[in-house]
C-alpha cells in the first residue's frame, strides 16, 4: 500500500515537472538580467531590425552588439556590468530607445534604462501562503494619493490603520512607468519598470515584504490592452501592436497577428515577473474585455497555466483577477470546462444596481439598473444582466454565473473608475446621506461575495477622485482635456462646467486623502463602524462562508431581505426608502434571531434603533430609513 501511494507521488510530482518544462520552455527571458557570476545578459525582441546595440551611456560610454537568436531575439552576455549602470537600445544604427523590459527608468520615460538585479533584494517572507479568497477583505489604493508622501514607502507606514479595521488584501493600482509624477497609472508605457516617483523597484518589493510581514496580500493592477502615447517606442522593435483591432485608449496590443509569438512572451514574462520577483499574490488584469485573440489558445488561458506551472515551483498560490464589462463567465470557467481558469473577476452589476438604487442615476449604464429586483439579483446571482436585454446596449447582454462560488466573484461600492470617471469625481459621501453609506455597505459586507474598499471609503473621505495627468506633451494634455469633456456629454454631468484640468497639479492633490478621521466625530464613527462590519464578516460562520447557492433574497416594496445558511442563518432586512418600515419575517416556532447589528442604533450616529434584540415566531421589525439590521439565529 506504501510502496503504491510512493508511487503514484512520484509520478504526480514527476508530470508537474515536465509539465512546468513544457511551459516554461516556450518563454524567452528578456531585458537586462544577472545570468551568472560576473555577467549580465541582454535579450531584446527585434524581428524586423537588421542589427541591434546595447549603448552604456554611464558610468563610461561603451556599445554592445547583440547576435540574433531563434524567433528574432537578440542577446549577449555581458561581463563588467553592475547594477546602476544605465544604457539605450540602438536598432539598426540610428535611434537611441529605453529598453522595452527595462526594470527601472530613473530619468523618466524617455530617459536611459537602469540594470537591476532584483536577486539583491533581502526577502523575509519565505513562510508567506496568502489569504484565502474566502477572507479577502480587499482595499484598492492609489499610490500617489493615498498617503502625503506619494510613495511606497507612504503606503507602509499606514498599513497599521488598515489593519487595525481588518483589512487584509491590498490592490494596487498601475505602477508600471508612466510619464511625468502624476497618472492613475494606465498611461504606463514601461510595463517592467516600477514607476519612479513611487520608489522604484527596490522600494515596491519592501512594500510587499513589509505587507507579508504584517499578514496582507498584495495584488497589482496591470495592463495588458494598450499601452499609453508618451514614451512609448515598442513599434520601434517590432509589431507589438495591431491594427486589427482597436481600443478606446489606443492600439490593441498584438496577440494573434503576425509576430505575435514575441508579444504574448512579453506579457507573459511580465505577469511572471510581479509574482516571481516581486512577490506579488494577484494581478488584477485591466480591461480584457478589450485584449482581442483569437488564437486557438487564448492569451488569458496560456497565462493561466504559466502561473498555475509557477506555483507548483514556488508551492505559493498566485492568482489572476479578471476586470471585464462583458458580465461572461468563461474568464473564470476552470479550463477543462471550456473557460480560461482565471481566479475571480470583478463584478460591475452589484454596484450599478445598488448605486443606481440608492442615487436615483439613471443616465449612462445607469439605464439598466434602478430597481430593487435589480440589487436582489445582484445579491444573489453576481450578475443582473446574465443573457437579459440592455438597454444601455440595446442587446441581450450577459451570461449566467450557475454552479459558481460565490469568491469567483468581487463587489464594491466604489472604485477608481466609478468615482474617478466622474465629472467632478464625487465619492459616494457627497451623492448619499450619512445613513445610506451604512446601509450600502451593509449590503457589500453581508454578500456572499468578496468586498472591496476603495481607499478613504472607510471612513467617508469627501475628498473627490479626479482623474490626473503629467504629459509633458502640450499637445497631450489638450487632447485629454478635449476628450473627457466630449465624454461627460452624455454620461454623468451634462453640464456647461468643464471637468478640472487632468494636467493641472491642484486636480492631482485635490485627490489626495485627507486622513481626517480622528479629527471629525462622524468620519471615526463611521470606521468604526465599518470595522465592526469587517470583524462579523470575518468571523461569523455563515457571512464567511460564500456559498452563494445558500443564499435567498426578497424584494418587498423599499425593502431588501437577505437569507444566507441553511441551519445556522442570517437574516439581513435593508430599507432603502426615507420611511420607517414594518416587516414580518417567517421564523419557525423553535427558533430565536439574535440581532447582532442595527446601522440605526445611536452608537452609529443613526436616529436610533426601534428593533427587537430577540426575534421570535410572529414578532414584527421596525427598519428605519436608510437602515439595516442583521440577525442571526
Amino acid at each position: 500500500m506504501t510502496s503504491k501511494v510512493t508511487a503514484c507521488s512520484y509520478f504526480v510530482l514527476r508530470w508537474n515537472t515536465l509539465l512546468d518544462r513544457m511551459i516554461m520552455d516556450n518563454l524567452t527571458k528578456i531585458g537586462a538580467y544577472h545570468h551568472q557570476e560576473e555577467q549580465f545578459k541582454f535579450c531584446i525582441w527585434a524581428p524586423q531590425a537588421s542589427e541591434v546595440k546595447i549603448v552604456i551611456t554611464e558610468p563610461e560610454k561603451k556599445i554592445i552588439p547583440l547576435s540574433k537568436t531563434e524567433r528574432a531575439y537578440w542577446s549577449a552576455n555581458i561581463t563588467d556590468i553592475k547594477p546602476g549602470y544605465r544604457y539605450f537600445v540602438q536598432i539598426d544604427g540610428s535611434g537611441h530607445y529605453p529598453d522595452p523590459a527595462s526594470l527601472s527608468q530613473p530619468d523618466g520615460v524617455h530617459g536611459a534604462s537602469e540594470v537591476v538585479d532584483v536577486n539583491l533584494f533581502h526577502w523575509e517572507d519565505y513562510q508567506w501562503r496568502g489569504t484565502h479568497p474566502n477572507q479577502m477583505i480587499i482595499y484598492e489604493l492609489h499610490t500617489g494619493t493615498f498617503s502625503n508622501e506619494g510613495t511606497f514607502d507612504g503606503i507602509i507606514k499606514k498599513l497599521p490603520e488598515l489593519a487595525e479595521i481588518g483589512i487584509n488584501t491590498i490592490e494596487i493600482m498601475p505602477v508600471s512607468q508612466f510619464p511625468g509624477k502624476r497618472n492613475w497609472g494606465y498611461d504606463g508605457v514601461y510595463p517592467f519598470a516600477v514607476q519612479n516617483s513611487y520608489g522604484g523597484p527596490f522600494a515596491l518589493m519592501k512594500l510587499v515584504n513589509e505587507c507579508h510581514k504584517q499578514g496582507f496580500s498584495v495584488v497589482l493592477d496591470v495592463v495588458y490592452n494598450h499601452l499609453g502615447p508618451e514614451g512609448n517606442y515598442l513599434e520601434n522593435f517590432g509589431p507589438y501592436f495591431t491594427h486589427i483591432y482597436g481600443t478606446p485608449w489606443g492600439k490593441a496590443v498584438n496577440y494573434d497577428d503576425a509576430w505575435s509569438d514575441g508579444v504574448r512572451n512579453y506579457v507573459i514574462q511580465n505577469a511572471l515577473m510581479w509574482l516571481r520577483d516581486f512577490h506579488i499574490d494577484g494581478l488584477r488584469l485591466d480591461a480584457i474585455h478589450a485584449i482581442f485573440d483569437f488564437s486557438a489558445k487564448h492569451i488569458m488561458q496560456e497565462l493561466t497555466e504559466h502561473v498555475e506551472a509557477l506555483n507548483i515551483k514556488t508551492g505559493r498560490n498566485h492568482f489572476l483577477i479578471a476586470e471585464s464589462n462583458l458580465n461572461d463567465v468563461k474568464y473564470i470557467k476552470p479550463v477543462k470546462n471550456g473557460g480560461y481558469g482565471l481566479r475571480m473577476q470583478w463584478s460591475d452589476d452589484f454596484h450599478h444596481a445598488l448605486h443606481a438604487l440608492i442615487t436615483g442615476e439613471q443616465n449612462g449604464y445607469y439605464v439598466d439598473y434602478g430597481k430593487m429586483d435589480d440589487l436582489a439579483k445582484a445579491v444573489s446571482n453576481a450578475f443582473v444582466l446574465d443573457g437579459t436585454y440592455s438597454q444601455f446596449r440595446q442587446r441581450t447582454f450577459g451570461n449566467q454565473t450557475t454552479g459558481l462560488h460565490g469568491d469567483k466573484f468581487i463587489i464594491f461600492t466604489q472604485n477608481h473608475d466609478q468615482v474617478g470617471n466622474r465629472k467632478f469625481g464625487e465619492r459616494l459621501p457627497a451623492l448619499v446621506s450619512y445613513e445610506m453609506l451604512k446601509t450600502a455597505a451593509g449590503a457589500m459586507f453581508t454578500s456572499p461575495y468578496i468586498p472591496m474598499l476603495f481607499m478613504g471609503e472607510e471612513y467617508g473621505e469627501e475628498h473627490p477622485f479626479l482623474y490626473f495627468v503629467d504629459h509633458n506633451d502640450t499637445v497631450l494634455n489638450q487632447q485629454v482635456r478635449e476628450g473627457r469633456n466630449a465624454e461627460f456629454k452624455s454620461f454623468h454631468d451634462a453640464s456647461a462646467q468643464p471637468a478640472p484640468d487632468p494636467a493641472h497639479e491642484q486636480t492631482f492633490h485635490e485627490s489626495m486623502l485627507k486622513w481626517d478621521y480622528k479629527e471629525d466625530p462622524k468620519k471615526k464613527t463611521l470606521r468604526q463602524f465599518y470595522q465592526q462590519l469587517i470583524n462579523l464578516r470575518r468571523t461569523h460562520s455563515v457571512l464567511s462562508d460564500l456559498d452563494k447557492d445558500n443564499t435567498e433574497v426578497d424584494a418587498k416594496d423599499n425593502l431588501l431581505i437577505i437569507n444566507r445558511g441553511k441551519t445556522k442563518q442570517v437574516r439581513v432586512i435593508l430599507n432603502y426608502s426615507k420611511q420607517q418600515q414594518h416587516i414580518h419575517l417567517n421564523i419557525s416556532p423553535d427558533q430565536v434571531f439574535y440581532k447582532l447589528m442595527d446601522s440605526a442604533d445611536a452608537h452609529w450616529r443613526g436616529p436610533g434603533s426601534e428593533s427587537p434584540d430577540e426575534m421570535h415566531v410572529n414578532d414584527s421589525v421596525i427598519v428605519q430609513p436608510e437602515s439595516f439590521i442583521l440577525y442571526a439565529n
